[in-house]
């Protein structure tokens, strides 16, 4: 990854952490919704996400929302989301700031 997409990656992952799962009070890149996220040529923005679970009530609007505001940073020509439960979401996701924001360590 050159350091123009690295940089890009960074913003990306800043918009990213605009988003809340409206039930907990952490940002979704800190719960460990995002699986992955690669920079491809032009700067297409590819995101592997997941949710808390499959019935989360917020199922349409975090990765809508998610969406929307990566394609808001600057020099990110597209967006692809893709959605999955492989594997299953879990609290060991979480980074640690996560984890002490909502008491697990």
């Amino acid at each position: 990854m050159t350091a123009e997409e690295e940089a890009l990656k960074e913003r990306v992952v800043e918009a990213i952490k605009q988003v809340y799962d409206p039930e907990i009070p952490v940002d979704v890149f800190e719960l460990g919704l995002i699986y992955d996220i690669k920079v491809f040529p032009v700067n297409n923005i590819y995101i592997l996400m997941t949710l808390t679970s499959p019935s989360c009530p917020s199922a349409e609007s975090i990765p809508s929302e998610i969406e929307q505001k990566v394609r808001e940073v600057e020099g990110v020509s597209d967006v692809s989301l893709e959605l999955t439960f492989d594997p299953p979401y879990s609290t060991e996701m979480m980074s640690e700031v996560a984890k002490l924001e909502l008491g697990f360590m």
